[in-house]
């Protein structure tokens, strides 16, 4: 089996990217990485959310799509800048390969910590004790809660979210770090009363962390999209 790694940068609607890779399904033998930027913002639900956690009109009126990936777990909202979105393929039976699906994130979840590492953000850990449901919210909103091989800070403020689906030919997963994280552009398109909005809000900034958000906590400079993406090509194992 081989354990090189195919690059390339993929552009386009949310919906497109989450629908098919098309290196991949002309050669899933071979492992691959992809940097993801959409070409118009959309909130992308997790494959068993129901469309009325929506308002949809909300959505409209602000021009983002309301789309749906295969994968599970709960909304992330994607625009051109935020967050770094990277997609990664492993081949079933490669050596990086678990049957488990808990733990088939445990290299992936490594990967991010090092890259992370070597962008100036210290003290992150790959979680690796089940999903944890971390606020009220978690159900609704990818980042209120943390599973297995996301990274933490060490308060347990979550960095890097983490989804896969998996075939028989192997599994795509997708990963979202945020440069900076605030909630509230999310949120808003929630149908959710106004008080549970802003309670959501609030709670939900103090679940999750931006990594240049973390490096202000520091005192370091800033780690922009493009060296979180290098760092993390450079990182691969």
């Amino acid at each position: 089996m081989a354990s090189t790694w195919r690059f390339e940068e993929r552009a386009g609607d949310a919906a497109s990217l989450h629908l098919g890779w098309p290196s991949v399904e002309a050669d899933p033998t071979t492992r691959a990485v992809s940097v993801c930027t959409v070409t118009a913002p959309a909130l992308v639900l997790g494959s068993t959310q129901p469309d009325a956690a929506v308002d949809g009109d909300r959505a409209a009126g602000r021009g983002i799509s309301v789309v749906r990936r295969r994968s599970g777990g709960g909304a992330v909202l994607v625009t051109a800048a935020d967050p770094v979105w990277i997609d990664a393929w492993l081949p079933a039976g490669d050596p990086l390969w678990s049957d488990d699906v808990g733990r088939a994130f445990d290299w992936l979840g490594d990967t991010w910590v090092e890259a992370l590492t070597r962008v100036g953000i210290r003290g992150l850990s790959a979680h690796g004790q089940g999903y944890q449901a971390c606020t009220p919210w978690s159900a609704t909103v990818c980042f209120g809660g943390v599973g297995s091989g996301e990274v933490v800070t060490g308060d347990g403020r979550k960095v890097v979210g983490l989804a896969q689906r998996r075939s028989r030919n192997g599994a795509w997963f997708h990963g979202a770090c945020f440069i900076r994280w605030d909630p509230a552009p999310l949120v808003e398109l929630l149908a959710w009363p106004a008080l549970e909005r802003a309670r959501a809000i609030a709670g939900l900034q103090a679940a999750a962390a931006g990594v240049a958000d973390l490096a202000g906590e520091a005192g370091r400079p800033a780690p922009d999209a493009g060296g979180v993406v290098g760092a993390l090509i450079g990182a691969l194992p």
